[in-house]
């Protein structure tokens, strides 16, 4: 019995001593979950009108009044469109960007030798849409800003009367959408605001076909709005078309600026 009291004692003498509570190593506690940051704002959507213009009809049975108006966004002079009109002495109004002058001198030389049939107007410095906060309009980037607004309209302007062009009175930017605050930007720059009542050619992505419908559908004070900078589509054979069998009709042809107009969102009051 002694000895295994002896060997009890011996053990537990051999055991280290317990650690006390503040030598016990300090155990960080788990890092807590941070909480998903919430998602930004999305900015307002920007509101976007699309004007329309009529111009004042001719309430003459067989003889409407139709203004053809033809933007000159990029590219190429689409000599089908621009031959027929000369040919036919058929007037328009067309709105050119300063990149399109750039790339078409031949074609301006033909404009100005017809001063009776052709109006130019504005179509800005880099066919940038008119707008002035950021957005996308048909994938194309907006202005952005009133600044820019007014460089895109004040660089086209430019750009005409550098080109021998007489100063422009009306601006089209393109897509030919807005918002209200650009509209009463570009109104206080002292332009009327181009609309329309008839997309003829579809952004000049219809066909020959349908394009020549669309056009022939104008009646009594309608505008039509078509595309001549894109010489290899197909709606310009139906654009010139419509043309011919229009005069055919006994139609009355007119620029902007021969007529009295009225544009809604306030684009020409």
């Amino acid at each position: 019995m002694n000895r295994i009291l002896f060997a009890s004692a011996f053990l537990l003498a051999a055991m280290p001593a317990a650690a006390s509570a503040d030598q016990l190593p300090l155990v960080p506690p788990a890092a807590a979950t941070p909480a998903p940051a919430a998602p930004p704002p999305k900015p307002p959507a920007v509101k976007l009108v699309e004007p329309h213009l009529h111009i004042a009809r001719s309430n003459i049975q067989g003889h409407a009044r139709i203004a053809l108006t033809f933007d000159a966004c990029m590219g190429q002079a689409d000599e089908r469109i621009l031959s027929t009109l000369v040919r036919e002495r058929i007037p328009s109004t067309i709105f050119v960007t300063a990149r399109w002058l750039k790339r078409n001198p031949q074609a301006l030389a033909v404009l100005l030798q017809n001063p009776d049939l052709f109006e130019l107007e504005n179509h800005g410095l880099n066919h940038i849409p008119a707008v002035d906060r950021p957005t996308l309009i048909y994938g194309i980037a907006s202005a952005g800003s009133p600044q820019a607004v007014r460089r895109e309209v004040e660089g086209g302007a430019a750009a005409m009367i550098a080109a021998g062009i007489p100063a422009p009175h009306w601006f089209r930017g393109s897509t030919a959408e807005y918002d209200l605050s650009a509209i009463g930007e570009i109104r206080a720059m002292g332009y009327h605001i181009a609309g329309y009542s008839v997309n003829g050619d579809g952004g000049s992505l219809l066909g020959a076909a349908i394009t020549e419908k669309r056009i022939a559908s104008a009646r009594d004070g309608d505008v039509v709005i078509s595309h001549i900078n894109q010489p290899t589509h197909a709606a310009g054979e139906g654009v010139a078309k419509a043309l011919v069998d229009l005069k055919a009709k006994g139609v009355q042809f007119v620029r902007l600026d021969e007529v009295e107009d009225t544009g809604d969102d306030k684009t020409t009051e």
